[in-house]
């Protein structure tokens, strides 16, 4: 059995903190993970480095995205482009399905987080082109601050014709492998057949959950603040820190961005 990790995000996330190749690093080095997605929020940069670096890490890395619908976040994986965000749940599964992509519902209903409610997952999964591309519904988030929100995911699945996912929602490295899922084969190709047969299996490692989530998420979410992120250059040598504008590829206006969100009502 192979096992995979998702959903985790890098400093191309406004609210991530840790650059690629030290994400790489992390789950070479810690974790049992064959195959990771990184799932940046709208966003697509740093998906071709990852894709790049893995081999020297003995890894495999899908292209993917956590797209912001109008209707809650959606991953969207083994995509060739970015989906827009703020369209439709169905719009964004459409211009997922268009590409050859596969979808997830990302951590539903969850108290605290923009997503999906299990009303729009029902309608998808009746309709005639949008169950083709909704393969999975995330039951376990491994980085919920409302952890119960899970309990209720799990219920709700259970209804649903789609695969089970475990998975971290992963924004600093230390959380990467606390939610996984195990599925047949240890391939990127294995893992795909495995979404489109509904036969992946929830892996969980912990659950940092509300207060475990804040306190060990801000210490890292001050230093990229900073202008400071974890970064690796070798397989072989430690993770360290390094300026963020020292990066290629860098971040663009991510830092400006957040703070202009967190300034203007």
């Amino acid at each position: 059995m192979g096992l995979a990790d998702l959903h985790i995000h890098s400093i191309h996330s406004f609210d991530g903190t840790s650059s690629i190749p030290a994400i790489l690093k992390y789950t070479a080095d810690h974790t049992n993970l064959d195959v990771i997605a990184i799932t940046d929020h709208n966003s697509m940069e740093g998906v071709s480095q990852a894709i790049d670096l893995a081999p020297s890490y003995n890894l495999q890395v899908i292209p993917g995205c956590e797209i912001s619908s109008a209707d809650g976040h959606v991953l969207g994986l083994f995509l060739h482009k970015r989906v827009p965000a703020g369209l439709s749940f169905l719009q964004t599964l459409q211009l997922i399905g268009e590409q050859g992509g596969l979808a997830i519902a990302a951590h539903p209903e969850a108290k605290g987080a923009s997503s999906l409610s299990f009303e729009n997952i029902c309608k998808a999964c009746k309709h005639p082109f949008a169950s083709q591309v909704l393969v999975g519904i995330e039951i376990f988030n491994g980085g919920l601050i409302y952890a119960h929100s899970n309990f209720s995911a799990i219920a709700q699945s259970n209804k649903l014709p789609l695969a089970q996912i475990g998975s971290s929602d992963a924004h600093i490295i230390s959380m990467i492998g606390q939610g996984a899922s195990y599925f047949p084969g240890k391939t990127i190709e294995d893992l795909k057949i495995a979404l489109k047969l509904r036969q992946t299996y929830v892996a969980t490692y912990g659950n940092y959950g509300g207060y475990k989530v804040i306190a060990s998420y801000l210490p890292q979410f001050f230093i990229r603040m900073m202008g400071w992120t974890a970064w690796n250059d070798h397989p072989n040598r430690p993770i360290r820190y390094r300026r963020i504008s020292q990066l290629q590829p860098r971040p663009e206006n991510q830092i400006s961005r957040l703070l202009h969100q967190m300034i203007m009502p």
